[in-house]
């Protein structure tokens, strides 16, 4: 890591002229991640933000001390704090009258996982969080082991021929929450994700954003592919761009069309469907049955199956 293009810690202060993650920092080609953490960039503006990074590859981020990759204060939690760490930060920027925006930034093994009592303690409680799950679907700090986000039929380095389960709902369970806001974020769709970080930074109490973030690594794929495959995974339905509000109104912002092509074109850029031999075919009737389920809760007319 070259320190020359990072800055000590005592001089990351906010608000940042410079992007929210710097060059110099360690992360792969193609990280989905980094494309994340630079549109939350885009959408902090004005904002003063203090950052919780559980253990994660987010974590690794950062850098060595005393040098940070980071633009803002960040605060490494363990694996499973993350959201308690960041309530008692959020508690004392409000005792000080303070209007810094305090935001969890975790992988999908700190959400879903290990991290879930946490999570959903504060959520329960609506404190005055912005938790941000960047999704690449494994532990990929770890050795890229599944997690409850990793798809059906993707291999791993603990199911090599592929999980036979299919991937939680988190969006859904943290809506059950009644927060005031909840949403998943596409990173081949800036304007919508902007918009839905500037919305969520502005918000009091918990909120709760989800981005499919591709990893090269894990998912085996070429590190170029990573907003292309988020392209064709919205396309195809296989990943839902919506919000929530107040855990009842869903509103639908991107509409697929479902795309049988786009589909099979996902599954074959990523080495790690091929052990399971998995199809576009296998997917999608998990697809429509949780299509239908969304189109009746944002109370859009729901299709009749295929085939009848």
């Amino acid at each position: 890591m070259n320190d020359s293009v990072l800055t000590p810690l005592a001089e990351a202060t906010c608000p940042v002229a410079d992007p929210l993650l710097r060059p110099g920092n360690g992360n792969c080609g193609g990280c989905g991640m980094s494309t994340a953490l630079q549109f939350l960039g885009r959408a902090m503006e004005h904002r003063r933000l203090q950052i919780v990074i559980p253990a994660s590859c987010g974590a690794i981020t950062v850098g060595p001390f005393p040098y940070s990759a980071m633009g803002v204060p960040v605060i490494l939690s363990t694996f499973g704090s993350a959201a308690a760490v960041a309530t008692g930060m959020s508690q004392v920027a409000r005792l000080n009258g303070e209007e810094t925006r305090v935001v969890c930034w975790a992988g999908d093994g700190g959400t879903y996982d290990i991290g879930m009592a946490s999570l959903s303690g504060a959520a329960e409680r609506n404190e005055d969080i912005l938790y941000v799950c960047y999704d690449n679907e494994i532990y990929g700090n770890t050795g890229g082991q599944r997690s409850s986000a990793t798809p059906a039929g993707a291999s791993t380095s603990n199911t090599p021929r592929g999980k036979t389960e299919q991937k939680k709902d988190v969006l859904a369970i943290m809506a059950a929450h009644r927060i005031p806001y909840a949403a998943t974020l596409s990173l081949a769709h800036p304007q919508d994700m902007i918009g839905k970080m500037r919305r969520a930074l502005d918000l009091r109490g918990f909120r709760f954003l989800h981005v499919l973030a591709p990893c090269p690594t894990g998912w085996k794929s070429e590190p170029a592919l990573g907003i292309e495959l988020v392209r064709l995974a919205v396309r195809s339905g296989l990943f839902p761009v919506v919000e929530i509000v107040d855990g009842f109104k869903l509103t639908i912002n991107v509409e697929p069309d479902f795309s049988e092509e786009a589909l099979e074109l996902y599954l074959s850029l990523q080495r790690r469907f091929q052990s399971s031999a998995i199809t576009a075919a296998d997917l999608r009737p998990a697809i429509e049955r949780n299509w239908r389920d969304l189109r009746q809760r944002s109370g859009r007319i729901v299709p009749a199956e295929r085939g009848t």
